[in-house]
């Protein structure tokens, strides 16, 4: 049997290889979310506009229940801005469409009622575990 044998180099490339690969798929544990930190960061930041759960109702904005998988502006009765109509025409929610959208709502619809009230969420994994959340609420 044959032995392999690295030298120093070629074990601080493969340190090196083995650290990019646990880096990576941490980045890609994070991008998933935490639906119980969601569902406090949604209390802290989206509730105040938006109902989830039974018997939701619109306020500022409308109800969120089963938002992901959801075309938008779909929910009876609420005024969606044009600017909001126009820029969400065709457009099923997605976590790929919900985190620039809660991220700066400004520089998507500028004239929308969130863009006027809500800065936006700039840290992606607060943005990642409230969508977590949001997959969580059924419609």
């Amino acid at each position: 049997m044959r032995r392999l044998v690295l030298d120093r180099p070629a074990l601080s490339t493969v340190a090196l290889l083995l650290a990019s690969v646990l880096l990576a798929s941490a980045g890609q544990a994070l991008a998933e979310g935490n639906a119980a930190k969601g569902k406090a960061a949604f209390a802290a930041k989206c509730a105040l506009c938006h109902q989830v759960g039974e018997g939701a109702m619109p306020l500022i904005g409308p109800p969120l229940n089963g938002i992901v998988g959801q075309k938008a502006g779909a929910f009876p009765g609420f005024a969606y801005t044009p600017g909001f109509k126009e820029n969400f025409a065709d457009t099923t929610w997605s976590d790929k469409n919900i985190d620039p959208w809660i991220a700066d709502p400004k520089a998507l619809v500028p004239t929308s009622p969130m863009a006027l009230a809500f800065a936006g969420i700039p840290e992606a994994g607060e943005r990642a575990d409230i969508i977590a959340y949001l997959k969580t609420i059924p419609k």
